[in-house]
C-alpha cells in the first residue's frame, strides 16, 4: 500500500529524502538506456508504468525486492540507484 505523499514527506523527512533520490536516479538511469516509463515497466514482472512514475518522483513507498527488480531490469547495481550525487552516470 502507498503512501499517500503528504504524509509520507511529514513522516520522516530523511526517508522521503532517500525516496526521492532514488526516483532521480531511477529517471536518470531509464533516460540514459533510452527506455520509456512502458518500456521499463515491461522489463520488469510486475511493476506498472504508474508506479514507476510515482517511484520516480518520490510518491511511493515501496518494497526492496521492487528497487532489486527495477535495478535488474535498468542493468544497474541497487548502490547506484542510491547514491546521492547529481553527476552520477551508470555508464
Amino acid at each position: 500500500m502507498a503512501i499517500k505523499p503528504q504524509y509520507f514527506f511529514l513522516m520522516n523527512e530523511k526517508y522521503a529524502q532517500i525516496y526521492t533520490r532514488i526516483g532521480r536516479n531511477l529517471k536518470k538511469r531509464r533516460i540514459e538506456l533510452g527506455l520509456t516509463q512502458d518500456q521499463l515497466a515491461k522489463k520488469t514482472s510486475k511493476i506498472d508504468r504508474s508506479k514507476i512514475s510515482d517511484i520516480e518522483n518520490g510518491k511511493e513507498d515501496f518494497m526492496f525486492s521492487t528497487l532489486l527488480e527495477l535495478a535488474t531490469a535498468l542493468e544497474v547495481d541497487v548502490e547506484e540507484l542510491t547514491k546521492n550525487s547529481t553527476s552520477n552516470t551508470f555508464t
